[in-house]
């Protein structure tokens, strides 16, 4: 279980979100640097663009989902949200992101926080490997008064709510999460 973006998930789906100090429309782009994938490092510049914060009622309405029917009803409401944004690599297609929403952190740090599905590739899922157990993004940006910052991407997720603890857990298919350096605001 990943403790940072369980941290990250907890205040996603908790109460009102303080007002943070990035303004919209805002893009991002960033260096990630993925080293989980059998030995081999992955790097390369990604864009994230938000064109809206989620709603206090759209907060709500995937905390009761799920809270009340699980991951899964999770899931399709994610996917059946309107999009508050996108994310993208250098050479892929852009995916929608499905929840977005800005914290004030201590000493002028906005955190970010990015909730979507993940993008299943064909032969994924027709081939229906243990990765389709893992099937959300949780992103948790950082950013400085002066527009720059770092952040963490757990890309493949699996969200579980165990009952005996009273917590929401997360569980990453990788080892680490995606480190994401650099990010600087686009203007």
């Amino acid at each position: 279980m990943r403790p940072i973006s369980l941290a990250a998930l907890v205040l996603m789906l908790s109460g009102t979100a303080l007002q943070g100090q990035v303004t919209l429309p805002v893009r991002f782009t960033a260096f990630a640097i993925d080293v989980n994938n059998m030995g081999r490092s992955h790097s390369g510049t990604i864009d994230i663009a938000v064109s809206r914060w989620s709603t206090e009622a759209e907060r709500e309405a995937l905390q009761k989902t799920f809270c009340e029917k699980g991951p899964q009803k999770l899931l399709d409401a994610l996917q059946d949200a309107k999009p508050v944004g996108y994310i993208k690599g250098l050479q892929s297609l852009a995916w929608d992101l499905r929840f977005a929403r800005q914290v004030q952190l201590d000493e002028g740090v906005t955190q970010i926080l990015l909730l979507t599905d993940r993008p299943i590739g064909f032969a994924e899922a027709r081939n229906q490997p243990r990765t389709m157990d893992y099937p959300f993004t949780l992103i948790d940006l950082r950013i400085n008064k002066d527009g720059t910052g770092v952040g963490k991407a757990a890309v493949a997720t699996q969200i579980t709510f165990n009952k005996k603890k009273n917590v929401v857990e997360l569980e990453n298919y990788s080892s680490e999460p995606v480190r994401l350096n650099n990010i600087k605001i686009d203007k």
